[in-house]
């Protein structure tokens, strides 16, 4: 089983790095990281922090449309081509094309993610090495602060959240109505904990609870953020690390249960 789901995580990895889309989406958040020293040029006293932020920023952002746009189409593109008669015609299970398709996507993520988080670093060491007087001027963090890289580490669970979200619509639903649907979730889940204080804002014990169930289906993604925290030297602890990235591997489980579930029950004949 491990082999077949490595083989359809492969083929989706070599898919997506052949996707001119990618690559234009992982040069330009590489060009706005690099874009972020000009920016940090102009802003006296502040350099280090604009260049983390925006470099940061643009990782989420640029990781989010990959994780959507290339998500979305895992499976309907296989069905809109017809492809998914011939994979399943073969010693393939409905479960382990799920799973494969969702760790192609994650190794994809996976080196993008490196590659943007390598030129943070790059652009970051270049300040240092032309700017000395940075490095002393940099009180709250160091600039090449290793704690950059719990940032990383959640930011990548976070889009593995989104990724697993976008495959589940996929297995039911178009692209456009999936991009749709995954990208309210990814706003809502930044304000899930609202709705665990549903009650406190309505009257209607009926709306409260409704609330309070949405609170514990929909995605919280704003625990992955500590992009600010980071950026201003703030300690990010390492159990709240390991905490969020495990309820992260949770949801991510239950999703990829539900697409698979789903998807066995279709009838491709």
């Amino acid at each position: 089983m491990g082999r077949v789901i490595g083989l359809v995580a492969y083929h989706v990895f070599k898919e997506s790095v052949r996707d001119k889309v990618l690559y234009n989406l992982v040069l330009f958040a590489v060009l706005l990281i690099l874009a972020s020293y000009v920016v940090g040029q102009l802003t006296a006293g502040q350099d280090i922090k604009i260049i983390k932020d925006l470099g940061l920023a643009a990782t989420a952002v640029f990781g989010l449309f990959i994780a959507v746009f290339i998500g979305v189409g895992l499976v309907w593109k296989e069905v809109d081509r017809r492809s998914v008669y011939n994979l399943l015609a073969k010693p393939l299970r409905r479960h382990e094309f799920i799973v494969g398709k969702f760790l192609g996507l994650a190794l994809t993520l996976l080196v993008n993610i490196a590659v943007m988080a390598i030129s943070l670093y790059a652009v970051l060491a270049a300040m240092q090495w032309l700017h000395p007087e940075l490095a002393r001027a940099s009180v709250e963090a160091p600039v090449m602060d290793p704690h950059l890289l719990q940032a990383f580490l959640l930011l990548y669970v976070q889009l593995l959240v989104v990724t697993s979200v976008a495959l589940f619509f996929s297995t039911f639903a178009g692209p456009m109505m999936s991009a749709a649907f995954t990208f309210g979730l990814y706003i809502v889940g930044h304000f899930n904990t609202d709705l665990a204080h549903f009650e406190d804002v309505v009257d209607n014990p009926a709306a409260a609870w409704v609330g309070k169930a949405l609170y514990y289906v929909l995605p919280n993604l704003a625990p992955f953020d500590v992009k600010s925290a980071v950026v201003h030297g703030q300690s990010v602890p390492g159990a709240y690390v390991a905490l969020t990235a495990g309820y992260g591997v949770l949801y991510i489980g239950a999703m990829l249960a539900l697409a698979i579930t789903i998807f066995a029950r279709r009838d491709f004949k």
